[in-house]
């Protein structure tokens, strides 16, 4: 992941646009806490000193933890059912849950 422009031009300033959590955005403190960190450190250093500040951004921004581990207990609870351990109405979830 890199923070800076792809392609460097003097119409960067005016075509690309920095994207942020801070306006409306659910990370808006991890999106902080890494910035202050690579400030602090610079952008090389920052980048080995604030590995852990990283992955917890990148996992608010994609939630692919939390997808892998629900699509785990789908799956486990799908498993019982075809098992027969599961029956009548303790096989069913609520919607929200089955809908993700």
């Amino acid at each position: 992941m890199s923070i800076s422009p792809f392609l460097r031009s003097p119409f960067t300033d005016i075509t690309g646009g920095l994207v942020s959590h801070q306006m409306l955005g659910k990370c808006q403190k991890e999106e902080m806490r890494y910035m202050d960190c690579l400030e602090a450190y610079g952008l090389e250093r920052g980048r080995r000193k604030c590995a852990y500040l990283i992955e917890d951004f990148q996992e608010c921004q994609t939630k692919t933890k939390q997808f892998k581990r629900f699509m785990a207990m789908r799956k486990e609870r799908e498993r019982q059912i075809a098992e027969g351990t599961l029956t009548g109405d303790k096989k069913y979830v609520t919607p929200r849950i089955d809908s993700y």
